[in-house]
């Protein structure tokens, strides 16, 4: 029972209680009859008692309607706001209009909301004097590493990426797509690295020089410097064509991080996403095509800015005006860009070793499913629907709309993003993590309990 909602447990004690009155007086019809000792009064009895039945069941379904619409979903409502400024930081008001027959609890819940929106802001602006400072170093180191002419990798001792700069991504961008927490032998052969490496253990030595062959065949040369046992190292390489500066992408915390376990059991912050959205011709996944597709990665319960995917498709048929009209995309401006074939291949490349997310996840995927089933490659990648998430949180009575969502979540999305796969992808993954901090909160912190909080809200929805 205590996994039940609680709407789901108060529904199922009217039942009980229309189930055992219905039975208290069929009984007591039963107990009539048998006294009266008059056989041809059976069927009046029965009638009674069906009559008594359907009434009671009547009268204690309409009291369940109300009381679900007065108490049950208001409570639901103010559990969800309650978490959500608890975990998500989210900091509009507590709507105490919705919840008038509860008394006092809508407004102690927006006291108590009050109360702890100050405190967190309290200590957030704490925070942001303390590392104003430190910030500032950091931005500065950052700028004059960026126009450093070397390709930096920093890894960990199992070889997965903590930080790269703009030539290495460079490097690692004519392979395939740059991306923190993957393999460094994705865009390297790895014999030269881990010989040189075991060569380093042996000598003792912490730097040597290195050459080493892309996965695109091309050659570089360079040395590696390693820190203490098991700490990881950093590869230095000089690139063939030097490029224009970029940022540095990176996230040491990456390098004390432990090892993942089965997948289903790894905490959710530990887990990279890809969060993604397209945008189409129309809505029929089986005839329409996509004009637009945008992701974003999640590495280390953060969004890596400089690690997204966005491009115009060219989908082989005319775009309708009506759908043009939603998301600003005409035929003139896919007419040069590639075909879905391609950009499906890319992707796939891009959300290697990652789970997808996605707002109302089975449309998108299905676009992806039909494509890749004409080609080599299967997105059978975990996938989770924010949709889903949004029932398991703010109850499936609750709309649950992209924008829905976002305002309860306190999420802005610019209005020229809105219904542009790179803005509604964006605004999904904030939202995605604001909802992975409530679940946190309520215990659930592997894939496999939020799989199985959410397959209880997905038999919900379909009903």
């Amino acid at each position: 029972m205590r996994r039940l909602s609680l709407r789901t447990r108060i529904l199922l004690f009217f039942c009980l209680l229309a189930l055992s009155s219905t039975a208290i007086v069929f009984c007591a019809l039963w107990v009539g009859y048998r006294q009266l000792d008059e056989p041809q009064a059976l069927s009046a009895f029965i009638t009674a008692g069906l009559l008594a039945g359907f009434g009671i069941t009547g009268v204690i379904a309409a009291i369940w309607l109300l009381f679900d619409d007065n108490v049950s979903k208001p409570i639901e409502a103010i559990a969800a706001s309650l978490r959500v400024r608890a975990h998500a930081q989210v900091s509009t008001p507590i709507d105490t209009a919705s919840a008038p027959y509860l008394g006092d609890l809508a407004p102690a819940a927006s006291a108590m909301g009050i109360v702890l929106q100050d405190v967190v802001r309290s200590r957030a602006e704490t925070t942001a004097r303390e590392l104003t400072e430190i910030t500032a170093q950091r931005d500065r180191l950052v700028e004059i590493l960026s126009d450093m002419p070397i390709a930096t990798f920093l890894a960990t001792a199992n070889h997965q990426l903590v930080l790269y700069d703009g030539q290495a991504a460079a490097l690692m961008e004519r392979v395939g797509a740059a991306r923190l927490k993957t393999s460094l032998f994705d865009y390297f052969n790895e014999v030269a690295i881990r010989n040189t490496l075991s060569q380093m253990r042996e000598t003792g030595k912490d730097r040597m020089s290195i050459s080493v062959v892309s996965k695109c065949d091309r050659v570089y040369s360079g040395h590696i410097r390693t820190f203490q046992p098991d700490a990881g190292y950093t590869l230095m390489l000089k690139p063939l064509e030097p490029s224009s500066a970029r940022p540095l992408t990176y996230d040491f915390e990456l390098l004390t991080a432990t090892q993942s376990g089965p997948l289903m059991e790894t905490p959710l912050r530990e887990l990279v996403y890809v969060v993604f959205d397209t945008e189409t011709t129309g809505l029929e996944p089986q005839s329409d095509e996509v004009v637009q597709l945008g992701a974003v990665r999640i590495v280390n319960g953060k969004v890596v800015t400089s690690e997204d995917f966005e491009t115009l498709v060219n989908p082989g048929i005319l775009i309708p005006k009506r759908s043009t009209q939603v998301h600003g995309i005409d035929n003139s401006m896919v007419a040069d860009a590639p075909d879905f074939t391609e950009v499906c291949k890319k992707f796939h490349a891009y959300a290697a070793d990652s789970i997808l997310i996605a707002h109302n996840a089975a449309f998108d995927m299905a676009f992806l499913h039909r494509r890749a089933a004409t080609l080599d490659i299967g997105f059978d990648h975990p996938v989770l629907d924010t949709v889903l998430m949004s029932a398991a949180i703010f109850g499936a009575s609750a709309v649950h709309t992209l924008d829905a969502i976002c305002a309860r979540l306190d999420i802005t999305i610019p209005q020229d993003k809105r219904h542009t796969a790179m803005g509604d992808a964006i605004a999904t993954s904030q939202a995605f993590m604001a909802m992975i901090a409530i679940f946190e909160g309520r215990g659930i912190t592997t894939l496999n309990a939020l799989h199985d909080e959410i397959e209880k809200h997905r038999k919900i929805l379909k009903s």
